[in-house]
């Protein structure tokens, strides 16, 4: 039973990782379904002997047939290149992994997912109080496999770069996030001055 409450947690943590592909396939197949469609009706309209809705079975293939020479080279480079970067773009919504901005926190009762925002919220206020400056001055961004800390110092007031890593680094090992992100401080070479 709790191997497979286990299998469980790691298909919802994976779920809660991963963004869906249903968008895209979605859009795919009604366009291809359109398509498809049209050309069904096409077909039956020269069946039982009616007038093309748009353009007939016959017609279309004699223009297709007489590519490239019917149309001008610009028209059709674009109309290549469309084609192209619109297959890149499925393809790559395929095969890529599509991650979510959020970790895991391992636990072994329940699933824990917490979103790159309030990791870096979080991670913000550690280095702000570290570095002693205001909640304006600190920026964090979290990735999937860096935290970058941006450090703007009050004019004249030296910033220990070394212990807000390390004010940082504490904050992530008592999160226990997965997978753990490697943390770069960045200290702006101005400062602002009056805070």
């Amino acid at each position: 039973m709790s191997e497979q409450i286990g299998q469980l947690t790691r298909k919802v943590v994976r779920r809660e990782l991963h963004s869906s592909r249903a968008v895209p396939s979605v859009v795919a197949a009604v366009l291809i379904s359109f398509f498809c469609l049209y050309v069904m009706l096409e077909a039956a309209l020269k069946a039982t002997g009616q007038e093309a809705w748009l353009v007939s079975p016959e017609q279309a293939g004699a223009w297709l047939g007489d590519l490239p020479g019917n149309l001008q080279v610009a028209p059709l480079a674009v109309g290549g290149l469309l084609v192209f970067l619109i297959g890149v773009a499925l393809f790559l919504s395929a095969v890529l992994p599509g991650r979510r901005a959020r970790h895991t926190i391992p636990n072994s009762r329940t699933a824990i997912v917490v979103d790159a925002e309030v990791l870096a919220s979080a991670l913000a206020r550690r280095a702000r109080v570290a570095a002693g400056v205001t909640p304006d001055q600190v920026t964090v961004t979290v990735g999937r496999r860096a935290v970058d800390v941006q450090v703007r110092p009050t004019s004249g007031v030296p910033v220990d770069v070394e212990g807000i890593r390390s004010v940082v680094e504490d904050e992530l090992a008592l999160t226990s996030v997965e997978p753990v992100p490697t943390v770069r401080v960045a200290v702006a070479p101005s400062g602002v001055i009056g805070q």
